[in-house]
């Protein structure tokens, strides 16, 4: 019979349908090392030592981790790209990898479009001056010109990225009657509809009424929206980032956003997380910031839970009939 560790935040339901004995020890996933936990934890390392799948999201899988666990075939990453997953220690062993991509896809691109709406529309800005007082019958119709902001049909988004995410945001931005433009060269025309444009990213960035970052990090997408390509945005654009931060070139965005050439940015992540108290984002009044949580949900729990099992019970399946 197999033994299945589950580290990982998991649904229980689906717990209880993977084949074999299923042990789940996801209260402390902590992000350390498995292999540091078994050795701090005489029964989570009996559990370790006899396990033939392990699936984790944010704790380490390591040699210290594959020590402790000699009997492992099999490591799912809760996650689209295996951060916390030792590679080539695991190829060294014979430990296949897994993942579960688009795990967070939906409610990504779901919080995206919030924090595109909350950037254009001002409403942390609104929410924090009613709160502060500042809403008084001697000028009820003081906020509306405060916090006047733009619509979205007929505005042009721009998306940088047209994979899982990207392509969702499309389909979202165009229930609210906004034109779409996507710059991706691994995408064929018409990948995604007849009605999306596709362009290169200097004239996507120069054309768009708002921009949204939504490619993978790589070494080759890394500052790939520096000084040059924020120069090309026009004074009254958005730039929105639920993505990755080393996408944007930290220096150059400041400027731009201290200077006030564009209108204004979202931003759900950054180049070092938590921000600090002093970070000059937290003082520019152009910028809504959100705390890292675009994939901050439920459901994206339940989306990874069912595409782990279908990794195990795929990797079976193929042990089985090999």
């Amino acid at each position: 019979m197999t033994r299945t560790v589950i580290t990982a935040p998991f649904d229980p339901r689906i717990a209880a349908d993977l084949p074999g004995e299923v042990v789940t020890a996801s209260e402390a996933e902590t992000g350390q090392s498995l292999g540091a936990r078994a050795a701090a934890d005489p029964g989570f390392a009996a559990v370790l030592a006899e396990a033939d799948v392990v699936i984790a999201e944010l704790d380490r899988i390591d040699d210290a981790a594959l020590a402790a666990a000699p009997r492992l075939t099999l490591v799912v990453a809760c996650r689209a790209n295996p951060a916390n997953v030792d590679l080539a220690a695991c190829a060294a062993r014979g430990v296949e990898v897994r993942t579960t991509p688009g795990r967070n896809a939906d409610v990504t691109a779901d919080f995206t479009l919030a924090l595109l709406l909350a950037t254009v529309r001002h409403v942390p800005a609104a929410s924090a001056w009613l709160r502060e007082g500042h809403w008084s019958g001697d000028d009820v119709f003081e906020p509306y010109a405060r916090f006047r902001g733009i619509g979205l049909s007929g505005r042009r988004l721009g998306v940088v990225g047209g994979g899982a995410v990207g392509r969702r945001v499309v389909r979202r931005a165009q229930g609210f009657g906004m034109r779409i433009a996507v710059y991706d060269p691994f995408l064929p025309p018409g990948a995604l509809g007849d009605d999306v444009e596709h362009l290169g990213l200097d004239e996507l960035l120069a054309s768009s009424d708002i921009v949204t970052l939504h490619v993978p990090l790589t070494p080759e997408t890394t500052g790939l929206i520096g000084a040059r390509e924020l120069a090309l945005l026009r004074p009254d654009a958005y730039l929105v980032n639920a993505g990755r931060a080393a996408l944007v070139d930290h220096d150059a965005l400041l400027d731009v956003l201290r200077e006030q050439r564009i209108a204004g940015a979202g931003f759900d992540v950054f180049d070092h997380e938590p921000l600090a108290s002093d970070d000059e984002l937290l003082r520019l009044p152009n910028v809504t910031l959100t705390p890292h949580i675009a994939g901050a949900s439920d459901d994206v729990v339940v989306e990874h839970s069912r595409l782990a099992a279908a990794a195990v019970a795929s990797f079976f399946d193929t042990k089985v009939n090999s």
